[in-house]
């Protein structure tokens, strides 16, 4: 070889590195084996715990999504102005270049028709038609400044779970089990629970595991009847015949595994393993039954029943259990005045009364088990409600409000949220955000950070690029957090 030749290359980067046993290269070789311990980790147990970016002040998750969205105008954000010019042509400035769900023309201005106090020694603004959570007052902080980009249910709530108003993504749950894994051996670590059958109008992709392997999404689970469809065994299989028949798919599964490599063959291992398990402890956590009757009648909850109130009581088992996220829906929350059980006068009260009753029992039972500290609750819709009369119902007796992405609020709790505390203002007749605008990107940052990630590290690598929750966008509300 020729002399310069030889010279030059030993002198290159490439085998500077390559030859340093002790330099670069054995720090970077280190590192590999390191990263291909903890790969070979969760491809044994993909729900392992996992160490977050750094210390986090919630070790988990309740959100308490009101399907359809509340009117906030009604609940929890209080316009002096908009009563004073109610019944009003609505100002075309507020109009001009916007479009609405169900409203054309020019609307009348509607001032809401509860009665609102301020509550705690906070002084948070709430009306009478949530009365169960004045007394939770100074446990909460409500955002009266979050904005969204859609005004239809579906896309508005995929886009608040998933980061992305289509179906395809990762959701809030999904992320957050990736991330952190799972505290219960013999549960999933992301459980959902839908009041009465009905759906969201985004679908399962609200808890979907989009382009994360499988194990990560949301299993839903039943607060009548069978907990998880399918999870008994069939008549005449016992225990130790299911127990044998998982041992042969697992071996098959193995060998298939270590012939084609694909990450979803170690998860059908995985969550077979975990249904065996489950078969006892999930029908335990999920008999309320076993709660003292005291507990049962601050949720308003009955054994047997599919009601919101049994879910949240749910809820707090369930993470009291180690699950890492629970997911709750509750449909009914769609005001627009088509019949008397959405008018945003006895209506909303009827529904606000029942529905907070155990929302407030949740967070004051938490709290009185030493767990609000470490276990984030949210509570809110996909967007909120116009300051103005639906169009189709505007002629009725009945009040409703249309869809509104612009302006609305939200309530959190525990977890590393300050308690007592009001973030962000609506202008004076609630059509925009006046003051410290909370973008949904911004709500997914701020419950990655409680749960200790940086919201721009959380990703996974697909079809080229990496993915987060928050896309390109969102920032920390740090004025929210202790």
């Amino acid at each position: 070889m020729n002399p310069n030749l030889a010279r030059l290359q030993a002198i290159t980067r490439r085998n500077f590195l390559g030859a340093s046993s002790l330099g670069l290269g054995g720090l970077a070789l280190s590192q590999l084996d390191a990263n291909a311990a903890d790969n070979q980790r969760d491809k044994d147990d993909p729900l392992a715990p996992r160490k977050p970016h750094f210390p986090g002040t919630a070790k988990r998750v309740i959100y308490l999504h009101m399907s359809g969205a509340p009117p906030h105008l009604d609940l929890l954000d209080y316009k002096p102005e908009l009563v004073k010019h109610d019944g009003e042509a609505c100002p075309d400035e507020y109009l001009k270049g916007k479009r609405f769900a169900f409203t054309s023309g020019v609307p009348k201005l509607l001032g809401t028709k509860q009665p609102f106090k301020q509550h705690g020694k906070s002084g948070i603004w709430m009306s009478d038609a949530i009365k169960p959570l004045h007394d939770v007052a100074d446990d909460v902080t409500v955002i009266r400044s979050m904005k969204t980009d859609e005004f239809n249910h579906a896309p508005a709530e995929l886009l608040l779970y998933t980061g992305f108003a289509r179906q395809g993504r990762p959701s809030l749950g999904a992320w957050t089990c990736y991330g952190l894994g799972s505290e219960s051996a013999n549960l999933p670590g992301f459980v959902v629970l839908i009041s009465n059958g009905v759906q969201p109008s985004g679908g399962q992709g609200c808890w979907g595991s989009g382009f994360l392997p499988s194990v990560f999404q949301g299993v839903q689970c039943r607060s009548k009847g069978e907990p998880v469809l399918y999870l008994s065994d069939p008549p005449g299989m016992d225990r130790d015949m299911r127990r044998l028949g998982l041992d042969a798919m697992k071996d098959l599964n193995e060998i298939q595994e270590k012939e084609l490599g694909h990450p979803e063959t170690r998860t059908r291992i995985a969550q077979y393993e975990l249904a065996f398990r489950m078969q006892l402890s999930a029908t335990e956590v999920m008999d309320i039954s076993r709660e003292p009757a005291k507990v049962l009648d601050s949720y308003g909850a009955k054994p047997g029943a599919g009601t919101f109130a049994n879910n949240c009581l749910l809820a707090r088992r369930l993470v009291e259990s180690g699950v890492r996220y629970v997911q709750l829906f509750d449909w009914g929350w769609d005001f627009h005045g088509t019949n008397p059980n959405e008018d945003i006068r006895d209506g909303l009260t009827r529904k606000g009364t029942v529905t907070t009753q155990a929302v407030a029992a949740l967070i004051k039972d938490l709290k009185n088990r030493d767990m609000l500290k470490d276990t984030l609750v949210v509570w809110g819709g996909e967007f909120g409600r116009t300051p103005f009369r639906e169009g189709r119902t505007a002629g009725g007796q009945v009040l409703g409000r249309d869809h509104y992405p612009d302006c609305f609020s939200l309530m959190l709790a525990g977890g590393g949220i300050k308690a007592g505390h009001t973030h962000g203002e609506s202008d004076d007749l609630g059509f925009k955000v006046g003051k410290d605008m909370v973008h949904i990107h911004d709500l997914q940052a701020t419950i990655q950070h409680c749960l200790g990630f940086d919201h721009t590290k959380l990703t996974t690598r697909f079809q080229g690029r990496d993915y987060r929750l928050t896309d390109v966008h969102g920032k920390v509300v740090k004025d929210i957090l202790v």
